[in-house]
């Protein structure tokens, strides 16, 4: 079984502050990405009870390279929205400050998860619902899969994120209905 990878966009719901914090989420729930599918609640729950359990976390990485890692998540956790991740880009590591400085500029905005896959089931539409995965990583990256995964301003909540983020659909379906 490959290791797989879902990127996510980030400007909305992660938050960088201090330069080298961010938080948000890499994955939410119910959504289907670029590549047909839906992450369904608690896909990632067993696998971070044995990550917890083993004394490892989840890595965070630079685009997937596993020779590059540029700092640390201290929170990995699932909630109600999704995949829900805060951690610190190191400082110490020459990619972890290019890494904060590209954030900080806008000219990366993607988050990407990489896992397994050990449960999954179709839909009625064809798409695949994963319903449990072994997560790895979780990496900054140029191109995202998910569009609602976004990282915010400093300052902005998640509920001014969401807000900005559903507004935006809105504008898109308005757009597609007005265009079509």
């Amino acid at each position: 079984m490959d290791l797989e990878r879902k990127f996510c966009r980030f400007d909305a719901d992660i938050t960088v502050s201090d330069g080298s914090v961010i938080e948000g989420y890499a994955s939410r729930f119910g959504q289907c990405d670029q590549g047909n599918d839906i992450v369904s609640t608690g896909a990632y729950g067993a696998s971070l009870t044995r990550l917890i359990d083993s004394g490892r976390a989840v890595k965070m990485l630079w685009q997937h390279d596993p020779a590059q890692p540029i700092g640390i998540w201290d929170d990995v956790r699932e909630d109600a929205t999704g995949l829900y991740v805060k951690g610190r880009l190191l400082d110490s590591v020459a990619r972890g400050r290019e890494a904060a400085a590209l954030v900080a500029a806008g000219a990366i905005d993607g988050l990407s998860i990489g896992y397994r896959t050990k449960a999954a089931t179709k839909d009625k539409q064809g798409r695949r619902v994963l319903t449990e995965l072994e997560l790895w990583e979780v990496s900054l990256v140029t191109f995202p899969m998910l569009p609602s995964a976004r990282v915010a301003a400093k300052g902005d909540t998640p509920l001014e994120a969401d807000l900005r983020e559903m507004a935006r659909l809105i504008e898109e379906a308005r757009r597609d209905l007005v265009d079509g």
